[in-house]
């Protein structure tokens, strides 16, 4: 299976495609004016302790305050050097923070909507390699790392590097697999610094202040995105290009010849149509090669996914037509996951299939095509209902709030009242200033549809109504009003 990622960057934006086969699987944007701050560390300050919720809110310097829950903060590295010597996890916030009083905290989720983002105590420094977790002693390692021979030899190896320092503890990442010692070492040494360098700054640097800010996105893709399965790197800014052979010479040597500075006129996202492929994921519909299709609705509370067998009427019977169309299904959310970047709670409306045999098959599908996935899921079995709930980890926002904002006209609700109603509200309104008001004349300001229909269909009901209440009424089309917008002024 090959792999490739394309890198486009300009000025204002830089955005990172993973394709796989020449299909789009998964889409990265990074906007200068609203980077994402997750994994940058910052010397907060405790604005306020809400003990009814066990957390507090963390003045970082962003215009909302961020939130920090008790749950997050063990040992915390706080900005006046305390180190405390137990495990405070079990406490009360009001034990564990005070107003007033700053601390180390880093992002782990950026802001989303109206919440601001969530942070912990729990300081970890990413390389290529290992992950450091300052003020632990533990050494970890990825559970995607699956033969207990490597296992044991990357741990036996970390474990020799760090003997006799207790305060610091080390993550081994799923890249480290087959990786010599020597890169081991490098990494710990490059990490050793920086936490140093972090330290450093932390007396000098006001509260609500970064003390360190993750990288870009073009040299994260390099860090955290690449292995043995990507076959070239095509970036199309000789600049970022440039960064990122340093980049990779200094930690991913074994890289350096698939990167791959893309100068062509073609834009680079016209290759695998990466451009069409995002246009499709805003979409609400989502069409299957076989003909059903999927119907996604993202809201503030879950996503649901909805499957249609559409004009796919199969071979041989109807419950071989759904269990092939659920597999299809399937395959599609998994990708539609990705791509899209939905988290949180998400509820999968499968064709009901009568048996036991079809429904495991479907969800296992599901589990093998999530397996790729980096962002951690969790999947139940099919419900009475024949609903699959998951819930998929959320870090940053879904594609459709990074690039769409809400209708001005429905206010994101994806609908509006029809012309006939907003007809019926306006003969509303006319008895009820005809009744409160001495008027000779009424003139109703609405838009072209709403006038259309109440001078043609509604022609007759306008009649009766000017007889009733004795009072002529006239129109203006008004083109700056919405379908929804009315105003009835007295003449």
């Amino acid at each position: 299976m090959s792999e490739e990622i394309l890198i486009n960057v300009t000025p204002r934006e830089t955005r990172v495609a993973l394709v796989e086969n020449g299909v789009l699987q998964e889409v990265f944007i990074e906007r200068t004016r609203k980077r994402g701050i997750v994994g940058n560390i910052y010397k907060g300050k405790v604005s306020r302790v809400l003990p009814g919720m066990q957390a507090a809110f963390i003045d970082i310097g962003l215009d909302r305050a961020a939130f920090l829950h008790a749950s997050d903060i063990s040992n915390a590295v706080l900005a006046d050097d305390e180190l405390p010597g137990k495990d405070r996890r079990q406490n009360d916030i009001t034990e564990l923070v005070t107003e007033g009083q700053e601390i180390l905290v880093q992002v782990i989720k950026d802001p989303l909507g109206t919440k601001g983002a969530r942070l912990t105590t729990h300081i970890t420094i990413p390389s290529r390699y290992l992950v450091l977790l300052p003020g632990e002693s533990n050494i970890g390692i990825s559970t995607r790392i699956e033969d207990e021979e490597e296992r044991l030899r990357l741990k036996e190896a970390v474990s020799g590097m760090t003997e006799g320092d207790d305060d610091k503890g080390y993550i081994i990442r799923t890249v480290a697999e087959g990786i010599d010692e020597q890169a081991l070492v490098s990494d710990q040494d490059f990490l050793c610094k920086l936490w140093e360098s972090i330290q450093k700054q932390i007396k000098d640097t006001p509260a609500g202040s970064a003390i360190y800010e993750d990288l870009t996105l073009a040299i994260r893709t390099l860090r955290d995105m690449v292995d043995d399965r990507i076959e070239k790197i095509r970036v199309d800014s000789r600049e970022s290009f440039q960064k990122m052979q340093e980049f990779s010479r200094q930690f991913v040597p074994q890289m350096t010849d698939c990167l791959e500075y893309y100068p062509g006129e073609r834009p680079v996202f016209d290759l695998y149509n990466v451009e069409d492929e995002l246009q499709k994921a805003l979409e609400r519909k989502v069409q299957l090669k076989s003909g059903g299709h999927l119907v996604i609705d993202q809201t503030e509370a879950m996503t649901t996914i909805d499957v249609n067998t559409g004009a796919y009427v199969g071979h041989r019977n109807l419950e071989e037509t759904i269990f092939k169309t659920n597999l299809e299904a399937a395959q599609a959310i998994s990708r539609q996951l990705r791509l899209r970047n939905l988290g949180g709670i998400i509820i999968i409306d499968f064709i009901d299939m009568s048996l036991d045999e079809h429904k495991r098959q479907v969800l296992r599908a599901l589990e093998k095509c999530l397996i790729k996935d980096h962002a951690k899921s969790q999947i139940t079995e099919v419900s009475n209902l024949g609903l699959v709930e998951m819930t998929r980890k959320r870090t940053r926002e879904s594609l459709e709030h990074v690039l769409c904002e809400a209708c001005p006209t429905c206010d994101g609700s994806g609908s509006i009242k029809s012309a006939e109603t907003v007809c019926y509200e306006i003969f509303r309104e006319i008895i009820r200033e005809a009744r409160q008001y001495d008027a000779k004349e009424l003139l109703v300001l609405a838009s072209q549809d709403v006038v259309d229909l109440l001078l043609d269909e509604e022609s007759s009901s306008l009649a009766e109504l000017e007889s009733f209440i004795e009072v002529p009424i006239k129109f203006q089309v008004e083109s700056m009003f919405s379908p929804e917008q009315y105003d009835v002024v007295l003449m």
